[in-house]
Parts: C-alpha cells; sequence; structure tokens
C-alpha cells in the first residue's frame, strides 16, 4: 500500500555496503577470489530473505518455499526481514548473503554492475514469458539477471462520486493530457481538486514516458535527461500545479496521493494498484474506477515497480535456488501470491487469467505493455533524490534549469 510508493527493498545503505565489500575484496567482481564449491544437486539448505508487505506475503510465501522443500527433499528458510536494506548490506559485507532474496529494480543494477548476482534467469522455463518491460528492468550489459517477481504499474484513480457531482461521465474520462486539462478545469470549477499527485519521479515521471523522454537510455550507459520531450512533460505538470488543477498531497494535508483521495480532497489520482488494498482498509465507503492514465505527445505511459527474485553469486546452491526460484514462478504460483496479497504475475502467459479473476485490474495489467521500469543504472541514489527535490518545487521554478541539473548529476554518476 503506502510502504510500496516509497519502494520498498534496497535502499542506500544496502548499496553502500555491497559497493564498498566489492572494493574492498570480498570476492566480488574480483578475479583471484576463489569460486564458491558448489552443490549441484542433492538437498539444499536455502537461506531466503524477502521484503516483505505485511503478514499475508510472509505466510504465502513461508508456505510456498516449505512445498518446495518437501518436493525437492530440500530445506527453505524464509526470513522477513525488518530492514532489507540493512540486513542485506551487512549480509554481502560479511560475505555471507542469503542465497535467495528480494532485489528491487531500483536497486537492481547497484548488485549487477559489482557481480554480486547470479545471472540465471535466461536458464529459466519459459524465460521469454516474463513481459518484455521487466526483462529490461533486470537486465544489465545485456544480461537478463533474474526473474521478476511480480508487478505494479500506474494509472489514474477517479472518484465516482465527485466526477458525477461535476456533471462527468464516462465518456469523459480523459485518454489525451488536453481531456485531462479539460475535466480538470471542470472539476475545478466544482471546487474539488482535480488532481493529487506524489511529488517524486516515481510518478512524475509517469509524463516523461508520456512525452517520450526519460533519465536515462534503455541501456542505463547515456544521461538524456535534458531533453525537448522532458522538457513538455514538465511544463505540463508545471501548468496543472500552477493553475491548481493537480496538487502534491502535502498540500492536501495528506501523506500521499491515495490517502488525499480516499479522503475526498482529490477527483482524481495516479496511483499503483496497491491502492485498492488502502481504499478497502482504510476508506471502505469511497466509490471509485480505474483507468489507463492519459496518453501524451509520444503515446500512452506508466511507470513499473517490481523486485526479481535474486540469487546470490556466492551461493553454493545454486542450482538448487534456481529450481526454487522456478517454482516460485509458475503462473499457478503466481496466480496464489496474487490471491493472497494482491500483486500482479510477471508472466505474460498469466495475463488472461489474472485479468478474469481480477477484471477491475484490467488498466493496471495493460500498462506493463508501455511501463517504463526505474533507472536502470547504478550509483543514482543521490541523483535521484535531487530530482525529487527539485520536483517539490516545479511550480515556481524553471524546468529547464531543473533537467540541466539532472543531465549533469547523472552524467556524473554514470562516469
Amino acid at each position: 500500500m503506502k510502504n510500496r510508493t516509497v519502494r520498498t527493498a534496497v535502499l542506500g545503505a544496502a548499496c553502500a555496503a555491497l559497493l564498498s565489500s566489492a572494493a574492498c575484496g570480498s570476492g566480488f567482481d574480483d578475479d583471484k577470489a576463489a569460486a564458491p564449491a558448489q552443490q549441484s544437486g542433492g538437498p539444499a539448505h536455502l537461506q531466503i530473505l524477502i521484503g516483505s508487505s505485511g503478514d499475508a506475503e510472509t505466510t504465502a510465501v513461508k508456505d510456498a518455499a516449505a512445498a518446495w522443500a518437501k518436493k525437492s527433499g530440500s530445506t527453505a528458510t524464509v526470513t522477513p526481514a525488518q530492514d532489507l536494506a540493512q540486513q542485506l548490506g551487512q549480509a554481502f559485507a560479511g560475505d555471507n548473503p542469503p542465497d535467495v532474496f528480494y532485489v528491487d529494480a531500483s536497486r537492481f543494477a547497484d548488485y549487477a554492475s559489482v557481480g554480486a548476482l547470479e545471472p540465471y534467469a535466461d536458464k529459466l522455463s519459459g524465460a521469454s514469458d516474463f513481459y518484455p518491460s521487466l526483462r529490461t528492468t533486470f537486465t544489465y550489459d545485456g544480461t537478463f539477471y533474474c526473474a521478476p517477481k511480480d508487478f505494479s504499474t500506474l494509472a489514474l484513480v477517479i472518484n465516482d462520486d465527485l466526477w458525477a457531482k461535476a456533471g462527468l461521465g464516462e465518456g469523459d474520462v480523459p485518454t489525451t493530457w488536453d481531456q485531462l486539462t479539460a475535466v480538470s478545469e471542470k472539476l475545478k470549477a466544482e471546487g474539488v481538486t482535480p488532481l493529487a499527485i506524489a511529488d517524486t519521479r516515481d510518478r512524475v515521471g509517469a509524463f516523461l514516458v508520456q512525452a517520450g523522454g526519460w533519465i536515462t537510455s534503455p541501456d542505463g550507459k547515456q544521461a538524456t535527461a535534458d531533453s525537448p520531450e522532458n522538457l513538455k512533460a514538465l511544463q505540463y505538470v508545471q501548468s496543472l500545479l500552477k493553475d491548481k488543477l493537480a496538487q502534491f498531497p502535502s498540500q492536501l494535508d495528506a501523506g500521499w496521493g491515495g490517502e488525499a483521495f480516499g479522503k475526498g480532497k482529490a477527483a482524481m489520482t495516479v496511483e499503483g494498484n496497491w491502492i485498492k488494498g488502502a481504499l478497502k482498509a482504510d476508506f471502505p465507503d469511497v466509490k471509485y474506477s480505474v483507468h489507463e492514465l492519459p496518453a501524451g505527445p509520444k503515446g500512452k505511459g506508466t511507470l513499473s515497480f517490481t523486485n526479481c527474485w535474486g540469487i546470490s553469486a556466492k551461493s553454493k546452491y545454486k542450482q538448487q535456488a534456481i529450481d526454487f526460484v522456478e517454482a516460485m514462478t509458475t503462473v499457478d504460483q503466481q496466480m496464489t501470491f496474487a490471491r493472497a496479497f494482491g500483486v500482479m504475475p510477471s508472466r505474460q502467459s498469466a495475463k488472461d487469467v489474472y485479468t478474469k479473476e481480477f477484471p477491475a485490474d484490467g488498466p493496471f495489467v495493460n500498462g506493463a505493455d508501455y511501463a517504463q521500469g526505474p533507472v536502470n543504472a547504478p550509483k543514482m541514489d543521490s541523483v535521484l533524490a535531487d530530482f525529487d527535490t527539485g520536483i517539490q518545487k516545479l511550480a515556481s521554478s524553471d524546468p529547464k534549469a531543473l533537467l540541466e541539473r539532472v543531465q549533469k548529476n547523472t552524467q556524473a554518476a554514470l562516469g
């Protein structure tokens, strides 16, 4: 739910510890380091570290791991991290990482770039069945490293009552930027804030994609922030903010877009499918509908958020770990996870069964076809944090100057 908006899993502490341990000769990216002794067959004792969203996810993963262990004759100990960033960082620094662990897409390149991950994903059955956008997210230097666990995308969530009160119907749901502006003006005239959107690139970034831009090139090696496409996107968002057609949650006395929406302080919000659980738990009386985000000058665009099943390059049970991930990513198992804690399967072959069972999630699932994953480059933490700071001041600042700064910082980070 709300926690997903702050991108779960491995944050700066883990990155720093990982990069530090690599530089200090812990064995990653070190040709002289002895390869771990492999146990290619027989029982394994897998240690699995997850960044759980709650009890439902923890129970579901433990149940699935127990079923795999019983069938394989191995053991699989699942540990829900109290602080995944810290615990992974300490494990890598201590040269004792878990065999399998969640890797957040926004941190994937940090791990892959220092050789901490086993590049196993293409060895899985039906590796090409994972959505192309998710495969790209977990590809580094041309190698598909780890299997996407599940995913989320952004969509436009509309408060049905506030929509109707403004005299709007199904035919008024915006499918372009111009239409978004038009309906927002009608909503504003009714005295309600049209759109609540979080003040970070994890929401505003969707407009960059719709305009045909992004922060880095597809391979993550070139800075592309200072582009006409990105400028057009930020200028459009700025116009919404200046005209009070959009406001950040903090301006609406809310912690995130879902809260502002649930309290009826905005008729629309841009959020991921985690908003379903939040509204059900905290605002069960709110009637709403979900729609794909309006297209920009270059077409549809949204952002995706995902984790992969990482396997440590230092694990002595690599083959068994791959077999474990294989079991966790079958269509049946992914649907079990979907029912248990509300995630969307990462396999394309699960789309029909998922949308049949959860038809209201169609707009979220459809977004996988044109979604942009997080910046796929290492050492970008401070650059992206600075970008977020700039977005928070977007209403009163120069978008061109902001993009020039992001471009300069990105070039420095990429070397």
